[in-house]
């Protein structure tokens, strides 16, 4: 499909081998868990709330229909309430809109990105205005120095979308040579950011309290510590390695998506304050000084990157799986089953999100130096949906 493209702002590329990061990691001896105070959660009067049904389980009803091509290295889909469509592409720094006709133009471009490994411009979040300020687009990117959010004025109506300058929210996000970068950001049914951030390298720093390594952040929009928070500053849950995705269930409960190491890929439910446990452990290890994860999978099987949550169902885009997996249900509080879709199809899968139409979307990851890309690599792609009992289309 026809382009339209202003020019990038590329950052410089960072050549430290990948190798050496992950054999220092290897041979760092385990740090001693951190013995902080957290504050005590908040507490509001019980309600009486009508218990209402179960949101369905859902699963696929068709094969991915192709949306729009020529994604180069895309990572996170942005569907704006107003229908525009937004994907970040990590090293070009650019942030395009999807138009209807599946044809791309650049919306803006962030400056400052610098690209290497698997650093560069990663996740987008959308805050609506309220009167006083406009809307904007929120975005997680890595910089010459650090990995940072920042956020921009969105204007413009769909097809014609344009992006302002950017302003820092919150800086100062170790990066990682590499790899482990984190860069999943959303905006909870709280109203506050939530960040995902990598260990980049150093796996110790994801058990201390006062770094913003390996860790899921929750902030202001504004990029402040949100109050509440169990450490008295940014942090609301540490011990992770690389998480990717997170997404919240119709219980209002968060799920984050992580990568392992050498063994299991995790799925935890995350509590405020809790440990995850890197570099200690790495999957269910029935250590009571650790929360284990719900689901793991070994590293064949997923990498998992972006995540969401449509209906009783969480869906989980693979990127080595090459697969979407769907677990449910999501609040019933029944066991988790986790099927697999498309192995092998579309390929690496970064993101997936809900549709304005009820679907599910992917988003492909093959041209981002890991993959096998072919002819129109990366593509957009709709995912019809079904209630799980409904017969196959």
């Amino acid at each position: 499909m026809p382009r339209t493209r202003v020019a990038s702002q590329l950052g410089l590329s960072f050549a430290l081998a990948l190798a050496a990061s992950l054999a220092l990691a290897a041979c760092t001896p385990a740090p001693p868990l951190p013995t902080p105070t957290p504050l005590p959660s908040p507490t509001t009067p019980p309600t009486t709330v009508p218990a209402s049904p179960a949101p369905p389980v859902l699963q696929p009803a068709g094969a991915p229909e192709p949306i729009a091509s020529g994604l180069e290295a895309p990572w996170s889909i942005l569907v704006l309430p107003s229908g525009g469509v937004l994907v970040s592409e990590r090293d070009r720094g650019d942030i395009v809109e999807v138009l209807p006709d599946g044809s791309l133009r650049v919306a803006g471009v962030v400056p400052g990105v610098a690209a290497g490994g698997e650093g560069g411009l990663l996740g987008l979040a959308f805050l609506p205005g309220d009167g006083t300020r406009p809307d904007r687009v929120y975005a997680y990117h890595t910089a010459e120095s650090d990995n940072r959010v920042v956020r921009m004025p969105i204007t413009g109506a769909q097809g014609a979308l344009v992006l302002g300058a950017p302003e820092d929210v919150l800086t100062g996000i170790p990066r990682g040579a590499a790899t482990h970068n984190g860069g999943r950001i959303a905006f909870g049914p709280d109203g506050l950011l939530y960040v995902t951030t990598g260990d980049a390298g150093d796996p110790n720093a994801a058990q201390d309290p006062a770094s913003l390594s390996g860790k899921i952040l929750r902030v202001t929009p504004d990029g402040a510590a949100a109050p509440g928070n169990p450490y008295s500053n940014a942090v609301w849950s540490l011990g992770h390695r690389n998480p990717q995705g997170i997404a919240w269930d119709a219980n209002g409960e968060l799920w984050a998506a992580e990568f392992g190491q050498n063994r299991w890929d995790e799925l935890n439910r995350i509590s405020r304050g809790a440990n995850y446990g890197w570099p200690i452990v790495e999957g269910v290890a029935g250590d009571p000084r650790f929360v284990d994860p719900v689901m793991q999978w070994s590293t064949s099987e997923a990498s998992p990157s972006g995540l969401a949550v449509i209906g009783d169902t969480l869906f989980l885009a693979a990127l080595r799986g090459e697969r979407l997996w769907a677990i449910a249900p999501a609040t019933t509080g029944g066991a988790l089953a986790a099927t697999p879709w498309f192995t092998g199809e579309p390929g690496r899968l970064r993101d997936v999100t809900p549709g304005p139409d009820g679907s599910l979307w992917l988003l492909s990851n093959n041209t981002d130096g890991r993959g096998s890309p072919s002819d129109g690599d990366d593509r957009l792609y709709r995912v019809p949906l079904a209630p799980a009992d409904s017969p196959p289309q």
